[in-house]
């Protein structure tokens, strides 16, 4: 990577294509399927089970005892039977009849129902709306185990922070305390926000931010994220964040936002069943009305209702309506599991289309932990270090971290009137006297002279300049990541045709590391306007669907007119993870592919849930109108196929990536 201190930032962290829908109930199929609590609370499935209870009195009183007392009552003990179950779904078509709604599933189940009642059909009325009901409280079940899951790998903030003031530790709640205060965590606790450790070292538990189950060893200086668990002796840390900034928060937030974000199928399918269901009501109208014309004086009516009745309740779209969320969301929960966040559920569906995919380098597929291994001066060597010290200290750049970590036990200068320039490096005034730290591109700017032979150097280099004279150079090395040349190979093994590189960093450097990967091709010395040129070239050719993975502020316009954004979100910046799409946070490239598998999984489970649900519909339907179908084979082709198509939702979540 050139030296180069990029502030492409806030003008391009707010992603075009990131729409913050706001999903209301104006939707018609949008119904609150809760039905009100916990599915975990008794009384919650009491309803089912007093209805439950009844109808098999009832069916044992009509087919086994047959107690003639029993005759008489029998339509009010199955009125009774049906109203626990009944009196929810009938509130529900009342309020959407209030919002001039009047085709859903709820007013196709009470119709159904109450039609089987006015034929003498008691039992399968009230046996369809049980198992409607019995249904709903699956798929709530599904709904609630899927974001537990979430929540349990998510909601593992603190509830308190022991905070230094005054010279004693105090317990206060983490939204209280505030940057560059320290705080205390004993073994065992979680991290309440992030910072900065200030103790020797200690091992920590990342599991609930990244997925993984291996401690992770952090040092002094080094950075500390909230949800992290300690593990090893009691330490101090430095607020580096106010609690609603830190990464945990982030992280909860952006799953409580992917749910808004729906895939192309998800919003098909709503609308589909808009339209789907009053065709469905009025086919079923004619079921009824039609035959009259045909059959004349052989025409009987209570049949034909029958008929008419049993195409209402297979035609319920219920298990589409359902499941595929619940597949989507099945989805994310899986990928958050495996330490990557979506979102939304779009993005989980594109996902699986990509071809593409363009990466940085540094922090990307390199660790972007720099070591200084070589300094060459014109100068004294101490002095050197200074002034570039000096103006490095003002910079968060890893390379200008690297030097100040380097020289933190020399002697520094302090800096004046420090100016950055874009894709080449800073300028500013010590001891009096101009100095410039950057790439060779900064010096060939202010027309400084220096040796040809740094043009050949391929390593990663800062060359520095004192009042316009050339005064030496610091060499700098950064490592590759170890999964990335597998994270690579997998990419291409997983459908991407074309793999490309583009950094800041020299192009010897660039094209070196590219080789030693297996990358497509690659292409050096770009500033962030060049990086954002060569992806709008790339995505000239409209078969490609284009993903860009990077962690820096100067990735953000990439980030941003990508199909597809990835950011790598423990080592990232801010702007990085505000602007993509998918993060992941445990910086590994190899997530990459994983991302993808969790989406062609989703998209699978998806894709036979509808085929299931149109399929089994389809054939009851016909043999429904033919008269060769009851009740009870609707009732399997509803509910039936509903909680075949949760189930197999929610086996999204078993799989392993």
């Amino acid at each position: 990577m050139s030296h180069s201190h990029d502030k492409e930032d806030s003008c391009c962290t707010s992603k075009a294509h990131n729409h913050e829908h706001k999903h209301s109930n104006d939707d018609g199929d949008e119904h609150d399927h809760d039905h009100g609590g916990d599915p975990s609370a008794f009384k919650t499935y009491l309803p089912a089970v007093v209805t439950l209870a009844m109808l098999l009195i009832g069916i044992a009183f009509d087919n086994i005892f047959k107690i003639k007392a029993f005759d008489i009552i029998r339509p009010y003990w199955y009125v009774v039977a049906y109203l626990p179950v009944g009196v929810p779904v009938l509130k529900e078509v009342w309020e959407t009849f209030k919002n001039k709604d009047f085709f859903t599933e709820f007013s196709l189940m009470s119709i159904a129902t109450i039609g089987a009642f006015a034929i003498g059909e008691y039992p399968e009325g009230v046996t369809v709306m049980l198992f409607y009901t019995i249904g709903e409280l699956f798929q709530m079940a599904a709904v609630n185990r899927a974001k537990r899951n979430i929540s349990a790998l998510l909601d593992v903030r603190a509830d308190i922070a022991n905070v230094l003031r005054n010279g004693k530790y105090k317990s206060v709640a983490p939204d209280q305390v505030k940057v560059g205060e320290t705080i205390q965590i004993k073994a065992g606790e979680k991290i309440p926000l992030d910072g900065e450790m200030l103790s020797e070292k200690s091992s920590f538990n990342t599991a609930a931010l990244t997925g993984e189950s291996k401690p992770k060893t952090i040092k002094k200086g080094e950075n500390v994220l909230a949800g992290m668990l300690n593990e090893e002796q009691v330490i101090e840390i430095k607020v580096t964040k106010v609690f609603a900034d830190s990464a945990l928060s982030r992280i909860l937030e952006m799953v409580q936002n992917a749910t808004t974000r729906k895939a192309k199928t998800e919003l098909f399918i709503r609308k589909f069943a808009k339209i789907y269901t009053p065709i469905v009501f009025f086919l079923a109208l004619a079921l009824v009305t039609i035959p009259i014309l045909i059959l004349g004086s052989e025409y009987h009516f209570q049949t034909w209702l029958y008929r008419s009745l049993v195409f209402l309740v297979i035609s319920c779209p219920c298990a589409l309506v359902i499941s595929i969320p619940l597949g989507y969301f099945g989805g994310i929960g899986a990928a958050s599991a495996n330490g990557i966040l979506f979102k939304g559920s779009n993005f989980l569906d594109l996902i699986t289309k990509l071809n593409t995919v363009v990466m940085d380098k540094t922090g990307t597929l390199t660790k972007g932990v720099f070591k200084v291994q070589k300094v060459e001066s014109n100068i004294d060597e101490n002095e050197f270090l200074s002034f570039l010290t000096a103006v490095e200290a003002k910079s968060t750049h890893p390379i200008a971290k690297a030097i100040v970590d380097y020289t933190k036990e020399k002697q520094a200068y302090h800096a004046e009137n420090i100016k950055e320039i874009a894709g080449k490096g800073l300028m500013g005034s010590v001891k009096g006297k101009e100095v410039l730290a950057g790439n060779v591109k900064l010096l060939e700017q202010f027309n400084i002279v220096f040796d040809a032979e740094i043009n050949k150097i391929e390593e990663s280099i800062v060359v520095v300049a004192v009042d316009k004279k050339y005064a030496g150079y610091v060499l700098i090395a950064d490592e590759i990541k170890e999964d990335s040349a597998d994270a690579i190979k997998q990419l291409h093994e997983n459908g991407i045709k074309q793999v490309v590189m583009l950094s800041g960093d020299k192009t010897t450097i660039v094209k070196k590391v590219a080789t030693s990967l297996g990358i497509d091709s690659s292409f050096g010395d770009l500033l962030p306007q060049d990086k954002v040129a060569r992806l709008e070239e790339i995505k000239k050719d409209k078969t490609r669907v284009v993903a860009f993975v990077g962690d820096g502020i100067n990735d953000t316009p990439v980030l941003a007119i990508s199909d597809i954004g990835i950011a790598m979100g423990a080592m990232g910046s801010d702007a990085a993870i505000e602007t993509a799409d998918v993060v992941i946070q445990t910086d590994q490239p190899s997530k990459i592919v994983t991302a993808i598998k969790i989406g062609k999984a989703t998209k699978k489970v998806v894709i036979q849930n509808i085929v299931l649900a149109f399929a089994v519909k389809a054939l009851v339907l016909i043999l429904g109108a033919g008269g060769l179908a009851t009740m009870w084979e609707a009732v399997f082709a509803d509910v039936g196929v509903a909680l075949l198509a949760i189930l197999n939702a929610v086996r999204i979540q078993k799989m392993k990536f």
